[in-house]
């Protein structure tokens, strides 16, 4: 059996996409191996549950690409893959390569005070992030996590009716007020069509 030339690691949040890219692209030499999408609530597991991804499949593949951004690690990530000699896409976090890194910073420019949400958040806010946060059991919470933020920002990858219909309740129960950018699929697409 012929070894596939390219594993993609990626976070739970994004297969769809990531395998909507794949096939709008024709990319067959690829394939997408996910992590759970919770990691995001504690990002310090984020490194190490990357790194055993690369050494079950290292044998695999031709070549192995991380496409989670630092999402919270703190630089621990790309140690990580700067010891196992993998690269990633570069970024902060998945909103600034949906939106871009210039529409990223004007967006936060406009107004620092902003919520981000993806499709994936959108269809999954309230296991994800009203019960992740504990906002389920202690709605006070609310007053205090989202005190700084103004505006609940949907980055769209699709015109898919639920998630907008769920971003736009999700700001409610916040008490933000609501915008949505379609950003479609962003650095993502524009970085696995060009390796």
């Amino acid at each position: 059996m012929s070894k596939k030339q390219t594993l993609l690691i990626t976070c739970g949040a994004l297969a769809k996409e990531m395998l909507a890219i794949l096939k709008h692209n024709n990319l067959e030499n690829m394939k997408v191996e996910c992590l759970p999408a919770h990691l995001h609530n504690t990002p310090q597991l984020i490194p190490e549950a990357v790194r055993g991804k690369i050494h079950q499949h290292r044998g695999e593949y031709e070549r192995i690409i991380v496409l989670y951004a630092d999402c919270g690690t703190g630089g621990q990530l790309d140690k990580v893959l700067e010891e196992e000699g993998v690269e990633r896409i570069g970024g902060t976090h998945c909103y600034e390569l949906f939106a871009g890194h210039q529409a990223f910073a004007d967006i936060v420019d406009v107004e620092l005070g902003t919520f981000f949400l993806t499709d994936f958040l959108a269809l999954h806010f309230d296991r994800l992030v009203w019960q992740g946060l504990g906002l389920d059991k202690n709605p006070r919470l609310v007053e205090i996590y989202f005190a700084n933020y103004t505006r609940l920002l949907y980055l769209a990858q699709s015109d898919n009716p639920v998630a907008l219909q769920n971003a736009e309740q999700a700001a409610e129960k916040l008490g933000l007020k609501f915008e949505v950018q379609h950003t479609g699929y962003g650095r993502y697409e524009t970085f696995l069509t060009s390796i």
